[in-house]
Order: structure tokens, then C-alpha cells, then sequence
């Protein structure tokens, strides 16, 4: 089979579990600066582990709070002057690009009178995957297919077919109509890939552009069990799993004496980037945060109890009937009774000095966003080799199109799955 001829970089067979490994290490060295949430915590246990990294943060002001959580490598290197060993950071993070030429992934992206129905950064998204993984040889199976976005560029890019697999009916409909519409060579059927019957078409490349956490990994379990000739997919949201505790995919890392397990809020982390949100939606979570941090220390005094209190989510309509509606569907979601007397405005204050002192504290948890999710795919990538595969790692796409820029691409060249490899 023809690997694709850009960003081809193979690393030695060795060099995922090392990375693995010394990310692993490197995270459980530093876990007190991430494991802690700032949220529920108004004074984290590493401000005290680390009082010189706290003053650093607390007297940032909010333009160099936003530009470093935009740039956390700026940020590593403000960190490791008072945590030298932060400065690994740039190290453990990098990675080669996967993306072809500009113009070639401009050949590869739909132009927009064939991509109907298709969000604008979609197209784009699924452009740049397209272009990372050609030359596309067998026919496609696109997991969790939606309405066929990524198929029908697939099949522009030359994929000889692609048959979606979609488990929503209203989606598999519009796929189909979309694709006969315009004559491409696609189809989509309606199957849930979480079913323990699934069975697999043989010899075909299957792909996965944002497919979250179980369905993903479903993937790469079946596909790589069922001796697909490649396997190439852009994982997300990592944290929507049945798992309790996460542990890695591939016995190699699964073995390692010292593997991190993660919980499920630990593995949201790794996808809490919103380099991609506009300016009103950023301004709206901000102004949400403020309340529930308001209403956090409201509760405390309340119920005279120092512990964080989960709220649900609130209904949209309250961001425009104000914080004192906001604390009254709250209380009474947790069966708290509000003084008649009470003074929203203090506890609206309260909430935005608490809200400053999160966000200074979240900027040093932010920094393992990236070293978290690379955690995991390093993983995914190792159990692609243990099943006989040889694998790229890399960006498809710049961030700002979308902090899930990661490629993971698998060529089958063993019949026989690879052993595990031994491990201190």
C-alpha cells in the first residue's frame, strides 16, 4: 500500500511507547497542578506545593491570561521559571505535521456549491483530513458518519466508494439524498457501531473525523480485530466513555507499573480548548461562570458547609433574566431556601473576584490540556502497532481551525498482532 507522500514521518518502533512513557511520567510528576479543579477548589493544594507559581499567575492581568491560555507554550515557559521542570513542555508536546501542500488541500476540500448543508469549518475540517490521508486506495467505511460530510469529500479526493455508518435514521436519510443529489459514490446505512453483531466489511480504509470517546475507540478495537488494511482517524471528546476510570488501550501502556488512570472529569481536560468559539459564546460562558461561582460561595454560607455543590445545567432562557433568577432556579434544583433579605449584588461581586482568581488558577491547569490527549493517542497508537500496524502521528490542520487537529494513521503490514513489549 501507498502511504501518503506528505508529513510521511515514521518513527521508530520503539518511539511511541518512549513518548508514551515519558509523558506518563512527566504527568504523574506534575499531577497536583492538574488533578486539582479550581472550580470547586477556591484554593487548590498546589498554591501552597508551589507558592512562588501562584503569586506568578495571580499577578497576571486578563490580556496576558487570555494570550497565554491561547498560547500554552508561552505559558510553559512562564511556568518553568519558578517549576524548571514545566520547560519539558515543548518537548513532550511536538509533533510533525501531516498536512499536505496549501494547494492540495484546497484540491481536496469541497468546493462550496457541492457542499450542501455543510458547516463552513466542517468543510474545511474535512478538506484538510481528506488531503492528509490520501492517496485514498480501497474503498471507505466512515464511522459515525452523520450525514455524510466527511464521505462525500472522501469520495471527491478519489476513494473508489465509501459506505457511513450512521446510527441516527433522520441523518442516514438526509446522507443518502444528499449524496444521489450530486452523483457521488456514497452511501450510508443506519447502524449503531456500538453493537456487539457489527460486523465488518473486509478491505476497506476506515475512517473516523471527530468521533467521541467509546465510538472511536469501538473503532479502533473492531477495525484493528477485523485486520483492516488502514485504519485513519481524528479522535475527540475523550471523556464520553462508560469507563469509571480510564485506563490506557494497549497492554503495552496498560502494563506499565506506573500508568496513570484517569477519571472522567481528568479526561475532559484534555478537550477543554475553545480557541474555535466566537466572541459572544466566550462572553456568555464567562458571564455563566461568574453566577455559578457566585452561587458556590452563596451555598457554602447557606448550607455552613466549605464543599462545592454540583449545579446542572441551566436552561438557556436564564442568561437573560439575570444572577438573582439564576440563584433562585439553583436553590431550588439543590432545596436550598433563599433569605427574603438576600443581597444579590454582594454575592454577584463575589462571584466575579472568584471568577479572576479561577481563571489564573485554570491557566496552569490548562497546560496539560495537550500532554493529556497526547497521552491518549500515544496509547492508540502503540495498540495499532501491537495489532500489526505501522502507524503516523501528527497535526492534519492548524488549531485554529479545530484544537482536535490530531491525525492518527494506521497501514496493516502484519498479519500476526505484535506482542507487547516488555516494560520496567
Amino acid at each position: 500500500m501507498t502511504l501518503p507522500p506528505a508529513g510521511s514521518l515514521h518513527e521508530p518502533a520503539e518511539s511511541f511507547y518512549s513518548r508514551w512513557r515519558a509523558l506518563n511520567d512527566w504527568l504523574r510528576q506534575h499531577r497536583s497542578l492538574w488533578q486539582s479543579a479550581p472550580f470547586m477548589e477556591p484554593v487548590p493544594a498546589w498554591t501552597r506545593q508551589y507558592p512562588d507559581l501562584a503569586r506568578s499567575v495571580a499577578d497576571l492581568s486578563d490580556p496576558d491570561c487570555q494570550a497565554l491560555d491561547e498560547h500554552p507554550d508561552r505559558l510553559a515557559t512562564l511556568a518553568a521559571q519558578q517549576l524548571p521542570s514545566l520547560a519539558a513542555y515543548a518537548d513532550l508536546v511536538a509533533l510533525p505535521t501531516l498536512a499536505p501542500a496549501a494547494q492540495d488541500i484546497d484540491r481536496a476540500t469541497l468546493p462550496e456549491v457541492r457542499a450542501v448543508d455543510m458547516p463552513g469549518r466542517k468543510r474545511l475540517q474535512s478538506g484538510a483530513f481528506a488531503a492528509s490521508v490520501r492517496p485514498l486506495e480501497q474503498p471507505v467505511l466512515d464511522w459515525c458518519c452523520g450525514k455524510g460530510h466527511l464521505s462525500r469529500t472522501l469520495a471527491a479526493a478519489g476513494a473508489p466508494s465509501v459506505l457511513g455508518l450512521e446510527w441516527d435514521a433522520s441523518l442516514v436519510q438526509d446522507g443518502n439524498r444528499l449524496a444521489a443529489r450530486l452523483g457521488d459514490p456514497v452511501s450510508v446505512r443506519e447502524q449503531d457501531v456500538m453493537a456487539g453483531d457489527l460486523e465488518l466489511p473486509a478491505q476497506v480504509h476506515g475512517v473516523a473525523l471527530h468521533a467521541c470517546g467509546d465510538l472511536h475507540r469501538q473503532l479502533l478495537r473492531r477495525a484493528g480485530s477485523a485486520g483492516l488494511p488502514r485504519i485513519s482517524l481524528s479522535p475527540c471528546c475523550y471523556h464520553l466513555t462508560d469507563t469509571e476510570r480510564y485506563r490506557p488501550l494497549s497492554l503495552t501502556a496498560a502494563g506499565h507499573h506506573q500508568a496513570l488512570t484517569l477519571s472522567r472529569n481528568e479526561l475532559r481536560l484534555a478537550v477543554q480548548e475553545t480557541v474555535t468559539a466566537p466572541a459572544r459564546v466566550r462572553e456568555q460562558t464567562r458571564l455563566v461562570s461568574q453566577w455559578r461561582l457566585g452561587f458556590d460561595g452563596l451555598q457554602r454560607e447557606l448550607r455552613g458547609c466549605d464543599d462545592y455543590l454540583p449545579v446542572p445545567s441551566h436552561p438557556a432562557r436564564l442568561v437573560h433574566e439575570g444572577f438573582a433568577a439564576f440563584c433562585r432556579w439553583a436553590a431550588g434544583k439543590k432545596g436550598l431556601a433563599l433569605p427574603g433579605d438576600l443581597d444579590f449584588d454582594h454575592w454577584q461581586a463575589v462571584g466575579v473576584e472568584r471568577w479572576q482568581q479561577v481563571r489564573r488558577h485554570e491557566l496552569v491547569r490548562h497546560l496539560f490540556r495537550r500532554p493529556l490527549e497526547l497521552w491518549l493517542v500515544l496509547d492508540y497508537a502503540v495498540f495499532l502497532e501491537e495489532q500489526g500496524y505501522r502507524v503516523r502521528l501528527g497535526e492534519f490542520c492548524d488549531r485554529r481551525l479545530t484544537p482536535r487537529n490530531l491525525l492518527l494513521d494506521g497501514v496493516r503490514v502484519s498479519d500476526t498482532p505484535h506482542s507487547p513489549r516488555s516494560h520496567p
